[in-house]
């Protein structure tokens, strides 16, 4: 029988697969490539890998012979069912020490439960967030593995070689146990519906309010992109505002208004309220997408629904536009926080020791959100690993105070013209109840209390929980106390 010669395989041939395949290759690694349609090994063989080390398995077994051991098998197949069904076919023909790992955008709760059902076994599990959509893949993407830490030392020299770098340092380092990995990359993905819904909301206020083309709106943003705002996202939007079809004419302009999901950012909001953090711009950017989904109810209610008479921004031309500009940097300021608490919250419901500092270092390169301001974060955890919101760390702070003229200019004027601004105006909501000591939750306890005997603390007394009878009719009994 043939010497080993695999130093890791991967099962799933679609264009993520394919490319994170010959990422491997060019850094010195030799990759199995498996599918569970073979053909498709033989045809990624004869094309995209012709002159490669790569090599083709023709069936599990043949795959898993051709591994060094611990053998590392990682899967790149649509999340859900198909993980399961093909941890279930390898689990046969691996042994105690070999590495499974999942690459695609699993829900983290699965990736918990693989993760104990197959240390059981004595079978490694690594869940893996990927970002940097296919050319990411091909040529530098951001890795958030977590799972089982005895794995790591193995996976660690080929997923730092293959992954973006910011500077030297790679944009790849282990997250923590179990579904660390998989929660950090859907709480990326939150962010990153955040992120393109606040720069859809600029897009619409200079295209509705001030009656500028897309061509003027892209070299805005080309502009943008030489500030705080440098990303990939404003950069693409630049290109894509830009861009002229085959008749010379803007083709974003002609592109149906109705706004696809995967799923993931309404995870990130599900669990937000799950654990009760109040993740309100990724929820906001979730449900502006929903809204645009019923396009028909949308294009009916345009015919009946009336909305202010004056519809154009009357002042300022150019510094309105760099108000926007500032209520986006600021709106995106808040999703980022929102998104650090949310992950504060899970590290302490699983017991999980996540460095945000390196969490900010694996999105700075490689992935949808990389943009220059997570070198900023990166910076504030350094300074404080127990830093509560990073609206609360000075850079931060400084930041949203200098910006927050225009951004409530902004959000006031898109009310008064009729322009939904709906991840703008929530994030200036909750910067404002933020930074507040008292909201008026007092009469929710109160209302709660009167109608259902739920009880309420006092000021002076948090802590002891009381019942009033505000009828004089009403009982002594009060309802048990919980937490949302």
């Amino acid at each position: 029988m043939a010497e080993p010669v695999g130093d890791i395989a991967l099962i799933g041939l679609a264009v993520m697969g394919q490319n994170i395949i010959l990422n491997m290759n060019d850094h010195g690694y030799t990759v199995v490539a498996f599918n569970r349609t073979v053909s498709k090994v033989e045809e990624f063989l004869a094309n995209e890998a012709k002159g490669t080390k790569i090599v083709g398995a023709t069936s599990m077994e043949d795959m898993i012979a051709k591994l060094k051991r611990p053998r590392r098998v990682m899967l790149l197949v649509k999340a859900g069912a198909a993980v399961d069904a093909f941890i279930d076919k390898l689990i046969p023909l691996m042994e105690k020490g070999d590495i499974i790992i999942d690459g695609g955008n699993s829900e983290y709760k699965d990736t918990n439960r693989r993760c104990r059902d197959l240390k059981s076994k004595g079978i490694h599990y690594v869940g893996s967030g990927v970002s940097g959509g296919e050319e990411g893949a091909r040529y530098g993407p951001s890795l958030m593995p977590g799972g089982a830490p005895e794995a790591w030392p193995h996976i660690k020299p080929i997923f730092q070689a293959i992954s973006a770098k910011s500077g030297d340092e790679p944009c790849c380092d282990w997250v923590g146990d179990e579904g660390a990995g998989h929660f950090v990359k859907m709480v990326h993905n939150g962010i990153e519906y955040g992120d393109m819904q606040v720069i859809c909301e600029a897009y619409d206020l200079m295209k509705n309010c001030l009656g500028m083309t897309p061509d003027e709106i892209g070299k805005v943003m080309e502009g943008w992109n030489k500030t705080e705002l440098d990303s990939y996202l404003i950069e693409i939007s630049a290109n894509i505002l830009q861009f002229k079809d085959e008749k010379g004419e803007p083709l974003v302009e002609k592109i149906r208004d109705t706004a696809g999901q995967k799923g993931t950012g309404k995870w990130t909001a599900i669990n937000a309220l799950d654990f009760g953090i109040p993740v309100t711009l990724i929820a906001e950017s979730v449900f502006a997408r929903c809204l645009s989904a019923i396009k028909n109810d949308r294009v009916e209610a345009s015919k009946s629904l009336k909305g202010p008479e004056n519809t154009k921004y009357e002042g300022d031309k150019a510094a309105f536009i760099e108000d926007i500009r500032q209520a986006l940097y600021a709106s995106k300021i808040v999703s980022y926080a929102q998104g650090f608490m949310l992950m504060k919250e899970a590290a302490k419901e699983f017991k999980w020791n996540l460095n945000y500092g390196s969490i900010a270092l694996m999105w700075r390169g490689g992935c949808i959100i990389r943009s220059r301001f997570l070198g900023n974060i990166r910076d504030a955890f350094e300074k404080n690993s127990n830093l509560t919101s990073l609206l609360l760390d000075d850079f931060f702070r400084d930041a949203v105070h200098k910006c927050q003229v225009s951004w409530r200019k902004v959000v006031s004027q898109a009310i008064l013209l009729g322009v939904p601004t709906p991840c703008f105006s929530s994030a200036l909501a909750f910067y404002d109840g933020f930074r507040s000591e008292r909201v008026p939750a007092n009469l929710i306890q109160a209302q709660r209390d009167y109608f259902g005997a739920h009880t309420y603390e006092l000021l002076e007394n948090p802590g002891k929980f009381h019942h009033t009878n505000w009828t004089g009719t009403g009982g002594r009994v009060s309802s048990t106390t919980y937490d949302a």
